[in-house]
């Protein structure tokens, strides 16, 4: 026999997803909400960093955040200091959702002003600035700092499980982003006949080619992700602890599937969430690892499906997280 709820309970359902509709309503029921919210639509924002676009002090911001939070239209996620802003996921068995996704998708028809774009291009600028200097400072000392948080010996093997996963034929083509010493891209040279290493620092890729050298079907490309051009033309592109590096993670997922030809992969090997905040200062991170259900949601998004992951612990207390991705129709 069906069970049935009380009446009591029964009501007090009601009038909890009431409060939580109503909720809804007056948190979008404001214009500088409205394009927050929209701002989030792909993109994790700090408080600061949303204050600095929409040009207001940042009690104000928080404000704003407070009201959306509670409404339950953004998440937070946590690195070292400061905390990320981003729009909730709708999942189905959420009350209203019907509701919510009317409400997300004329959001994302509303047009951002020039101001606010113009701001946003500034932060994305202002975080590839950091990591950039970082490494034009300190590029010869650069073994030294990325042995701070780990070296490629210690999970190479674990990479090349990857690689063989991929079983990609050697007259593929592969590129590789931020390929710093070069030990990944000598690995590659041996399974591939067309590389194309990418770094937007000048300095970085000189000490690439010093160690690789020039050799038939390898390209040295200076310049960022977002720039390259050349869709569909690529089998596979790896991120060997660069993600953490890149002004929005969540865009490059879309930048990469663009780039990939249909059944081609995405290789990322990176840090898990910690809060080591010394790592911005002395490693030049912008992010403080990635928590891996972030990294499986962004990919779905952008056309990918998650086809293989690894983690693996290291004695400094850092774990790297292995993933392979393959690009959907």
């Amino acid at each position: 026999m069906a069970e049935t709820l009380t009446p009591a309970f029964s009501a007090l359902a009601v009038t909890q997803a009431s409060q939580q509709l109503v909720a809804v309503f007056k948190a979008v029921a404001d214009p500088l909400r409205l394009d927050i919210l929209r701002v989030l639509v792909h993109e994790s924002f700090g408080v600061q960093e949303l204050a600095s676009i929409f040009a207001m002090p940042q009690p104000g911001m928080s404000h704003h955040l407070k009201i959306l939070s509670k409404a339950g239209l953004l998440v937070t996620r946590r690195q070292g200091n400061s905390i990320f802003y981003r729009r909730c996921l709708l999942q189905r068995e959420m009350p209203y959702y019907e509701v919510l996704v009317s409400l997300f998708a004329t959001i994302e028809a509303l047009p951002l002003s020039a101001e606010l774009k113009e701001r946003m291009r500034k932060v994305y600028e202002d975080r590839s600035a950091q990591s950039r200097l970082f490494f034009e400072r300190y590029v010869d000392k650069f073994r030294e700092r990325q042995g701070m948080l780990c070296e490629l010996d210690q999970y190479l093997p674990n990479l090349k499980e990857v690689l063989d996963i991929m079983a990609l034929p050697r007259a593929s083509c592969v590129m590789e982003v931020g390929p710093g010493q070069g030990q990944l891209l000598e690995e590659l040279t041996q399974r591939y006949e067309r590389l194309i290493a990418l770094d937007n620092s000048e300095e970085m890729l000189a000490l690439t080619q010093r160690t690789v050298g020039l050799r038939p079907g390898v390209r040295y490309l200076q310049g960022s992700l977002e720039d390259y051009e050349e869709a569909g033309a690529l089998d596979a592109v790896l991120l060997n602890m660069v993600l953490h590096h890149l002004s929005s993670p969540q865009q490059v997922f879309a930048k990469v599937r663009q780039l990939l030809r249909v059944g081609g992969f995405l290789v990322i090997a990176d840090l898990c969430s910690h809060n080591q905040e010394w790592t911005r200062s002395s490693c030049g991170d912008v992010w403080l690892g990635f928590d891996p259900q972030d990294l499986r949601e962004w990919a779905q998004l952008a056309g990918f499906i998650e086809w293989q992951s690894l983690y693996l612990g290291l004695k400094n207390g850092f774990q790297i997280q292995m993933k392979l991705f393959c690009a959907t129709p």
